[in-house]
């Protein structure tokens, strides 16, 4: 890596990779990895019939779908239990309409995220009992649910897990596992989520039924949008499904998503728009209130009940920000105490917070800190939180350890993403273990806050027809991150605030081929922004960093910016 500013304006190091020249998309592509011409035919042409494994080659598969079989064959009652996030909701989702269409007798239940917390739960399991389940199946949780496994057999039913998160030491004696991390497996499939691992035992079991689903392709939609908001790595299976995914989502067959997306102003579909506009308002019902409303939404055929819950979910999702802002000023200010003090992880926690979105808070911390970060609530004296981590710091094995030492009651996840509940009188020595655990994985050293370049060039180049080629390496997301660039030779020629509170920044970059357009969501009040709607800095010439994109609802072409040097 070559360092190509020591310090911006937000105090940043700039690097870059060796390798300089050349066209700039086979720059980003080679820094990936990705060289010869049938590594980048596959990149750019993802195709499910060419990345689509097997799905027999995962562990358990077998035993899981001869199972599920002959419980709809038999015509017993099958049992969903998910989970209250996107993953979650999208995983039942594909399996009660898979098992409808099938003629299956089908039961499901999504927990509440404050009442009953994350994963399968005894009381769960005995009300499944009690309306005559035969068959439990849990998606996009249950690896970990080793005594409410043995509650479902002591009850007569049999039990399948379908999930994508970390294992502890002993997996539950259900009657199948299907999970890429367990020790069994070879299938290379790791980096599925939930809902991926949920469509492979489904396209095994139509497989095992006769193929009485002739179009599975579209669950895709679905599919997609849990792999995209769990944020799972956009490569090799998964890129295809979001790839192929996103273009079923963008035909907007699925009524209840259509109204959603409407409501929300949605014009593209891409992975920007499923990750940070219809992703957070399906989830703001599991955060608020209730994750059966987005379930609800995307399983209805009825217009007027679609318009009124998408209506519910756009307003829950308001609540949400007003929320998370408000408990935001002071979780940042206990963040910044501790990343003064050299700490490696960060623990922070309040009074009755709202758990919901301690997740979200979490990962505003770690991008801000580039620390991982775990956010608790201390509420009716119980602890429970979310973590987010940065690369180099598995936070779902730390949660693991943790797990498996007793210091919290309850956890799981995967490498970016954790959940966990926590005794009172363990607040120190989580905090303790954690920055322990998150310091060996980043060898003793903290990371710097630096911000990786894909490509340099002149503000001049940065037109319309390098923002549709940089498009074309899309869907972006974590593995496949959305080009950087560095402009140089710009005049920043004015700048304003802009949107509720004056919270972001516009303003336009002259260059040798005309203007820039440019956006800084979230700057007003940074370093970055103070300087740039200073009009005694109007004139200056200055580098820029940020993203360059078509700008879709007024044309022309944007730079979403994301630092400054001079």
């Amino acid at each position: 890596m070559r360092t190509i500013c020591e310090k911006s304006l937000s105090g940043k190091v700039w690097t870059t990779g060796d390798l300089e020249g050349g066209d700039i998309i086979d720059k980003v592509l080679a820094e990936r990895g990705i060289v010869g011409g049938d590594a980048k035919r596959i990149f750019l042409n993802p195709s499910l019939r060419e990345q689509m494994p097997d799905p027999f080659v995962l562990s358990g598969m077998d035993a899981a779908v001869k199972i599920a079989a002959n419980a709809i064959g038999a015509g017993k009652k099958i049992a969903i239990f998910g989970d209250y996030d996107v993953d979650g909701i999208t995983s039942t989702a594909i399996l009660i309409k898979f098992l409808r269409a099938v003629g299956a007798d089908v039961a499901w239940h999504l927990p509440d995220r404050e009442v009953e917390g994350y994963g399968l739960n005894e009381q769960a399991v005995r009300d499944f009992a009690t309306v005559g389940a035969n068959l439990l199946i849990a998606v996009d949780c249950g690896i970990t649910a080793t005594a409410e496994i043995a509650v479902a057999k002591s009850l007569g039913m049999e039990t399948i897990i379908a999930d994508h998160h970390e294992p502890a030491a002993g997996l539950p004696a259900a009657d199948a596992i299907v999970n890429p991390k367990q020790p069994s497996d070879r299938s290379g499939q790791t980096y599925l989520a939930g809902v991926g691992v949920a469509f492979m035992f489904l396209i095994a079991l139509n497989r095992e039924l006769g193929h009485p689903v002739s179009d599975m392709m579209k669950f895709l939609d679905l599919v997609a949008l849990g792999t995209i908001c769990d944020t799972m790595p956009l490569v090799g299976l998964n890129r295809a499904i979001a790839s192929s995914g996103l273009k079923i989502l963008e035909r907007r067959d699925n009524l209840g998503l259509k109204v959603l997306m409407d409501v929300a102003g949605v014009k593209k579909v891409d992975a920007y728009s499923a990750g940070f506009i219809i992703g957070p308002r399906l989830n703001a019902a599991g955060r608020i209130m209730d994750a059966n409303l987005a379930l609800d939404l995307i399983m209805t055929d009825n217009y007027l009940k679609a318009s009124e819950l998408a209506g519910t979910l756009n307003e829950m999702n308001a609540k949400r920000m007003s929320i998370q802002s408000a408990i935001l000023i002071d979780a940042d200010e206990i963040a910044r105490r501790q990343a003064d003090e050299g700490r490696f992880g960060l623990y922070v926690a309040g009074d009755n917070w709202h758990g919901g979105v301690m997740g979200i808070i979490a990962g505003r911390l770690k991008d801000k800190y580039n620390l991982p970060c775990c956010v608790a609530t201390r509420s009716g004296g119980v602890i429970g939180g979310s973590g987010r981590s940065v690369p180099g710091v598995d936070l779902g094995k730390i949660i693991g350890e943790a797990l498996e030492r007793g210091i919290i009651t309850a956890g799981g996840g995967h490498a970016v993403a954790v959940g966990f509940d926590l005794p009172v009188g363990n607040e120190q020595k989580f905090m303790d273990f954690l920055n322990d655990s998150a310091k060996a994985e980043f060898g003793g050293l903290r990371p710097s806050a630096r911000i990786d370049i894909d490509s340099e060039l002149d503000a001049a180049g940065a037109d319309m027809d390098l923002a549709k080629k940089i498009q074309g390496l899309a869907p972006f997301g974590v593995g496949n991150a959305e080009p950087v660039l560095c402009l140089s030779n710009g005049i920043w020629t004015y700048g304003r605030t802009m949107g509720a509170g004056g919270a972001h920044l516009s303003g336009t970059l002259k260059t040798g081929a005309g203007t820039l357009a440019v956006v800084g969501f979230d700057m007003t009040d940074t370093a970055v922004g103070k300087f740039l709607l200073d009009s005694a800095n109007f004139g200056c010439k200055i580098k820029a960093v940020g993203k360059l994109r078509e700008n879709n609802f007024s044309g022309g072409v944007q730079l979403f910016l994301e630092d400054v040097s001079l």
